[in-house]
């Protein structure tokens, strides 16, 4: 079971480090979205989110520290799903609907992931 615990580290730990970085590769796209979201200072936010993400996902992958970057995810997620995937605001376009239901669903999915490994 240690090589399953350590794989599943290695994925849910690489799955951020990834979109963290992603943040930064595509910092002038995901600011123009977080601003159209209404976020202050949305170049700031993505930046720090980024940092969230990469440091949240290097204690994941490491075991170091992990409950501390166990929480900063849990908090980034649950924040993130209700500022910018609020579906329930998207009154006519249903694709974008969708979309935005599958990304708040998938953030609390991981929430809810975060947490259980958190309790262990």
């Amino acid at each position: 079971m240690e090589i399953v615990y350590l794989l599943g580290r290695i994925l849910l730990g690489g799955y951020f480090i990834y979109n963290g970085y992603n943040h930064f590769a595509g910092l002038p796209a995901l600011t123009g979205y977080a601003k159209s979201k209404g976020v202050p200072m949305a170049k700031e936010a993505v930046i720090v989110t980024g940092l969230m993400m990469i440091f949240g996902g290097a204690t994941i992958l490491t075991g170091l520290s992990m409950d501390i970057g166990l929480i900063v995810l849990a908090v980034f997620l649950v924040i993130t799903s209700i500022m910018m995937h609020a579906f329930w605001k998207i009154p006519e376009n249903m694709a974008l609907k969708m979309s935005e239901q599958i990304n708040f669903t998938k953030n609390i999915a991981l929430v809810g992931a975060l947490l259980i490994i958190l309790a262990m």
